[in-house]
């Protein structure tokens, strides 16, 4: 749980299972604010879980991130976990409508 613990580290990682700029990721992650969205993303590549390349040859520069293999090996759960989500966030919506 140290590595993805918290209300948006699995947000952000099953956004990054496919490679993503900055903007794209923070378009994604619309409920995130931007200091909170920066401040996981430090924590995670910390973590080595994500990884950080700046694009310097091009104003403006580009920072893409993407999931480490170490990240990858999350894959499998987060699927599962928003699968889950899925799951429930439709029984839930059949349970309030009986109701």
């Amino acid at each position: 749980m140290k590595y993805i613990g918290g209300k948006w580290k699995a947000v952000i990682l099953i956004h990054l299972i496919e490679k993503k700029r900055y903007n794209e990721l923070r378009k994604e992650c619309a409920l995130i604010t931007e200091r909170m969205l920066s401040l996981q993303l430090k924590e995670l590549e910390a973590d080595g879980l994500v990884k950080r390349t700046v694009h310097t040859d091009k104003a403006p520069l580009k920072v893409d991130y993407e999931l480490t293999p170490f990240g990858k090996t999350l894959i499998p759960l987060l699927e599962s976990i928003a699968e889950w989500g899925r799951e429930t966030a439709a029984r839930t919506e059949h349970i309030q409508q009986t109701l």
